[in-house]
């Protein structure tokens, strides 16, 4: 029994037996149900005070809406549990509102507080679901309460609300477009998000509300090329359409050396070009000569983050999406070499197995690419012959293409396919068809005979629609030759008594006027039985009848003279007026009188003169100018949000605008101050002016060499991107290409660096904290706060000398940078050997990690002699959580279980902030990201000096200098959040102590250990 009928059992209702429930459950159809009890059984269940009916009302509610049905009756008895706590229930709820706020605005907006509040709900679901229904509700008072949403949802920790904020985005600026500038603030933080969910997101926020701010896409550029392979299937496509306007706007043509060829040597004579332009071909020979210098002198040479795109996006031509492929191969056609665009054909071509929509916007696209392009298609013509099962516009679009690739080497093979194709049963198809020979037999002068005969033959078919196709071909083919061909024009002449077609009795008719002296005899017949029927025949026949007439007259008027004026006056009282105006001009032409002016005397010149045969091309051919992929090109038409295409810039733009700037680094005795990819953040005062500058200048992690641990100088444009680049494969990529690169990169160092590196190393062998001389010149460094010295660092116990037969091993976090990689946390390890034996081959072995935490192992110490001590030191990236990194210590003959475990204090490294930066910081992180305990001190725990050395024994912090309260900053190693812990202390030892963390988590166990730490 459903639970919806146990409710109305229990409500007292009852039905007949055997009577069909209908008014009962409104998802089943409700054909007997009345309007005034319609859904009352869900109020009443919406209504009640157990959860589990509130679902299941709900649930049969969002089926309604997902089959179609009108459920905006239920609003007020819906948005009642807006409020309610069962998680399921206030998800379902949300799904019902984002769907009905926008015609119930009125009633939605008195939930605005209850939206306000899930904005701050543990739950990242229902955090997102409050913001999409508040970003629903259409009314214009309750932006700036949007915005402000918007803006802490781009700073929430879960990049699912993050990606809601940046789908909000587009809503709220087509509410109200003047807070655009307040959104691009929110589209900026969002594009440096790091996060592939957002990634997409946010693009499409960018497209929608400025699309013309190139410039906030710079230092994003070779992020998101690194990020696209990841990102969801719609992203991509997002991502990749964009990037290809960007790179328009950035890079130059990669073809500019053949398009300059194309265009000095694109002389070939056109195919009705006479013999009597050498002078010009000779003009045109030096111009080739003159381009060919030109490209020699200035080679193309690609701009490496021109590569990086190209060949980030090219694995997706592997996808499983369509839109994404599509995507790949326009960006490809508009920006790759053209040696490189071959390998769309392939993915296109297989595209063309999916369904028919798949494959006609496939086709559209092959269609305009085979024009330019044609190289690339024809090893897969075969791709491209049609089958009986295909649709109408597939049939048509597949001919356009095979009618593209034909040249003189496959026009036998596609004209026989074409053979076949006449026989079809689709009309539509076979006039296509038809066409197709024609536009062949104008292109290829080889098989232009072949091809008219082939016509003709068609002339007997007994298909009118075949034979009316044919004659207006076979029109525009003679036109060509017309002198070769006066025996197919009187065939022609002899089939209008039979063909009824109008466009095709028209091109008879045409046809003998036009070559009326190649057949003198029978063109006044045509005319005789054209004057019978005048008044019978369709507008296009009529007009071409008075055409045939007044051609006549001016060649042959002794036998056409009475059959001409017949006609005129036919023609004179005409019901349309386009043939009664006709009649009138062209009997003042032919027919001089006293009143016909100065024209009359060149009607033959008029009506006889040689005329051009027609081009038959492609309806493709200058579609190529709209965007591949895109709806405008499908339509051949401008669409409403089209971005045009850019053109290539005449010169290279700058390139720089695209590094993430690297600042120099100090090194101290402590461990060294840099930017993110480092120890500690470099003081304001070393670079920028204010925070949000250097937020602009984010690092990519630097590299650096094993034996030195320091950066080397500023990498080029062309090494950053190729070091980007390579990092398809996410965390590992820093590792993997840290060494050599390095290297490379300090060969050119001085002598005197080197000699200052090797002291250094001695510096810290002794343990001395003196500054050592730094990099750059400061006029007045201020000293930062250090952590506790080394000597008071909490030791942990990984191996106790009984379990380890002999072997103690103990762990301490040095709090020192650990150079192979920044983003790991260092663990010194000391091993004692308490056994009466040597111990060998101490390593690491079946290391067990959390999805995401990575392990760089401690070398393996070949000799411990018995009774002695050493130390080694390993770097552990715990992707900022506290889970236990296990793994196996593996001696020569024993191997022991371990794991460490990090005190979340132990996950952060100190910055400098000053008071003012850590203020604003602060400001920032309000509301969910802010936690607040109150305390009371320990009597010993009273003064300064006691607080801030047990708050940083308890986390890796900094002392943020003259700060009014005692104020603590510092960042996780692994993603570099911003953490803040503020201590202000009151009367008789009592404190608050506040925490400000954008990981909440990080921020709640913060928080418990520093308690531990000030209260004990």
């Amino acid at each position: 029994m459903s639970a919806s009928s146990a409710f109305n059992d229990e409500k007292g209702g009852s039905s007949s037996v055997g009577e069909p429930e209908y008014g009962h459950d409104p998802a089943s159809g409700g054909i007997f149900s009345s309007d005034y009890k319609r859904h009352d059984d869900l109020k009443e269940m919406l209504d009640s005070n157990k959860d589990s009916l509130k679902l299941e009302a709900m649930k049969r509610i969002v089926a309604m809406i997902a089959r179609g049905k009108n459920a905006s009756d239920l609003f007020p008895a819906v948005v009642k549990n807006v409020a309610c706590k069962n998680i399921e229930v206030k998800k379902l709820v949300y799904v019902y509102l984002v769907r009905y706020a926008e015609e119930q605005q009125d009633l939605a907006l008195l939930s605005i507080s209850t939206f306000q509040r899930g904005l701050k709900d543990p739950n990242q679901l229902i955090r997102a679901s409050a913001l999409r229904v508040l970003s629903s509700i259409r009314v214009t008072i309750i932006v700036p309460i949007m915005m402000l949403a918007i803006k802490e949802a781009a700073s929430d920790m879960s990049p699912y609300v993050r990606k809601t904020a940046a789908h909000a985005i587009p809503k709220l600026y087509s509410l109200d477009p003047e807070q655009k500038d307040q959104l691009i603030e929110v589209i900026e933080k969002l594009l440096a998000d790091k996060t592939t969910l957002v990634a997409g997101s946010v693009v499409m926020a960018f497209e929608e509300v400025c699309p013309e701010r190139i410039d906030l896409i710079h230092k994003n550029y070779r992020k998101l090329c690194n990020l696209l392979i990841d990102v969801e299937e719609w992203g991509q496509v997002v991502i990749i359409n964009m990037l290809t306007r960007y790179a328009r706007t950035q890079f130059l043509n990669p073809n500019i050396n053949e398009s300059l060829l194309e265009e000095g040597g694109g002389g070939e004579k056109t195919f009705y070009g006479s013999d009597e332009d050498e002078d010009e071909d000779e003009e045109e020979k030096e111009k080739k000569v003159e381009v060919a210098a030109l490209a020699k002198r200035k080679p193309y040479v690609m701009d490496p983050d021109h590569r990086l795109l190209l060949r980030n996006t090219k694995p997706l031509l592997q996808s499983r999406n369509a839109a994404v492929v599509m995507a790949v191969a326009q960006l490809y056609f508009h920006l790759a070499p053209k040696a490189e665009v071959g390998v769309i054909a392939k993915a296109l071509v297989r595209l063309l197995r999916s369904h028919s929509e798949v494959q006609f916007v496939v086709l559209q696209n092959v269609a305009t690419m085979t024009i330019k392009r044609r190289g690339m298609f024809e090893p897969y013509l075969k791709s491209f012959y049609i089958r009986s099962t295909d649709p109408t516009q597939i049939k048509v679009l597949k001919l356009e293409v095979l009618t593209n690739l034909a040249n003189e080497t496959n026009i036998s093979t596609i004209l026989r396919e074409f053979q076949t194709y006449i026989k079809s049963m689709d009309k539509d198809f076979v006039a296509a068809t038809i066409q197709a020979i024609g536009r062949c037999a104008t292109n290829i002068s080889e098989v232009r005979d072949t091809c008219l005969n082939g016509l003709v033959q068609l002339l007997s078919n007994r298909d009118e629609l075949v034979v009316a196709e044919s004659v207006v071909v076979i029109k525009k083919l003679l036109q060509m030759q017309p002198e070769k061909h006066s025996d197919i024009i009187k065939h022609m002449a002899k089939l209008t008594d039979n063909i009824q077609v109008p466009m095709a009795r028209a091109s008879i008719l045409w046809l003998i006027g036009e070559y009326c002296e190649h057949v003198p005899k029978i063109a006044p017949d045509v005319l005789r039985k054209m004057a019978k029927s005048f008044t019978n025949e369709e507008d296009i026949v009529k007009l071409q009848i008075i055409n045939l007439s007044a051609k006549l007259y001016l060649t042959n008027s002794k036998q056409t003279k009475l059959l001409t004026q017949y006609v005129l006056n036919l023609a004179k009282y005409d019901q349309n007026y386009d043939i009664r105006d006709r009649a009138r001009f062209i009997r003042q032409l032919i027919v001089p009188t006293e009143k016909s002016g100065a024209l009359s005397k060149y009607a033959k010149k008029l009506f006889l003169a040689l005329k051009p045969a027609p081009v038959l091309e492609s309806p493709f051919k200058d579609r190529d100018h709209f965007q591949l992929g895109s709806l405008s090109h499908l339509l051949n038409a401008k669409a409403g949000g089209y971005q045009e295409l850019p053109d290539w810039p005449e010169a290279a733009p700058d390139p720089s605008v695209r590094n993430v700037e690297t600042e120099e680094v100090i090194t101290t005795g402590e461990g060294r101050i840099g930017l993110l990819g480092d120890w500690r953040e470099v003081p304001e005062w070393t670079k920028c002016s204010s925070r949000e500058k250097r937020k602009e200048k984010k690092v990519e992690k630097p590299f650096y060499s094993d034996s030195e641990g320091e950066s080397g100088p500023t990498e080029s444009a062309d090494s950053e991107s190729d070091s980007a680049s390579g990092s398809e494969s996410g965390s590992g990529s820093e590792e993997s290409g840290s060494g050599s690169e390095s290297e490379e990169s300090e060969e050119g160092s001085e002598s005197e660096e080197e000699e200052e590196d090797e002291e250094e190393k001695d510096k810290k062998k002794k343990k001395k904290k003196e500054l050592k001389k730094p990099v750059n010149h400061f006029s007045s460094p201020r000293p930062l706060q250090t952590i506790a010295p080394s000597s008071a660092l909490k030791s942990y116990e990984l191996l106790h000398r009984i379990t380890g037969e002999g072997l103690q091993v103990e762990y301490c976090f040095s709090r020192q940078p650990f150079s192979p990689d920044a983003n790991m946390v260092a663990v010194q390890m000391q091993f004692t050997n308490n056994a009466t034996s040597d111990t060998k081959n101490l390593h690491m072995e079946d290391v067990k990690l959390q999805s995401g935490m990575r392990v760089k192992e401690f070398p393996e110490i070949e000799l411990l002699p018995a009774g002695e001590t050493s130390t080694a030191v390993m770097g552990i990236d715990f992707c900022d959580s506290t889970q236990a990194a296990n793994f196996q210590l593996c001696t020569h003959t024993k191997k022991f279980f371990v794991s460490i475990q990090p005190p979340v204090g132990e996950l952060m490294r100190p910055i400098f902030l000053t008071e003012n930066e850590f203020k604003k910081e602060q400001g920032q992180l309000m509301g969910m990201n802010e936690i607040t305990e109150k305390l009371t001190l320990d009597a010993k725990c009273r003064n300064e000096h006691t607080i801030v050395q047990r708050v940083t024994s308890a986390a890796n912090l900094s002392r943020v200098p003259c700060g009014s309260d005692k104020e603590f900053a510092g960042r996780t190693v692994t993603s570099g959040s911003l953490v803040l812990v503020t201590v202000a202390t009151k009367e008789e030892g009592a404190a608050q102590l506040t925490v400000n963390c954008e990981k909440m988590v990080i921020g709640t166990m913060l928080v418990k250990d520093i308690l531990l730490a000030l209260t004990q």
